[in-house]
């Protein structure tokens, strides 16, 4: 993976957080878990040295995937993004209208995306419909199930 990785300031700076917690607190713990799981003897048949093996492996994975993010990141900040004030584009708010709906969403790259916070994946069928778009138009977004759903862009910030 040696692409780019679009994160905004705040997504970014939440991934070094992020790293620094796996790294200098969660390392340990399991480093003193493997620690006290060896000196109850046999580890051939100890269940909590297996145990911390697992999650030391996959702490190991999560912090190597979050080193690739961090080095690869292009931070997008959306006060110097460049364009029309009222176009959809990466790291911009945007406020649309679905229905009698209305919802407000942060374009970001796919590795800071949270739906459930409001943040659209550029990458995401949403998020991908939405970019490029201006306040006022209206944009029919195809859903992976086949459906289609049709949002209006009220403002963009």
């Amino acid at each position: 993976m040696n692409e780019e990785i679009l994160l905004t300031k705040e997504g970014y700076d939440a991934k070094v957080a992020e790293l620094d917690e796996l790294i200098t607190v969660k390392r340990p713990e399991i480093a003193e878990r493997l620690k006290e799981a060896i000196s109850y003897g046999d580890i051939s048949e100890n269940a909590e040295y297996d145990s911390a093996k697992n999650e030391q492996a996959e702490l190991e994975e999560q912090i190597s995937v979050i080193e690739n993010i961090i080095k690869h990141a292009k931070i997008i900040d959306s006060k110097s993004v460049r364009g029309e004030k009222d176009k959809v584009m990466l790291g911009r708010k945007v406020k649309v209208k679905s229905g009698r709906e209305q919802n407000e969403y942060t374009i970001v790259g796919s590795a800071e995306a949270d739906p459930f916070a409001g943040k659209l994946s550029n990458e995401s069928p949403v998020g991908a419909a939405l970019l490029g778009a201006k306040v006022g138009e209206k944009v029919i977004v195809t859903l992976p199930d086949g459906s289609t759903s049709r949002y209006e862009i009220l403002s963009v910030g």
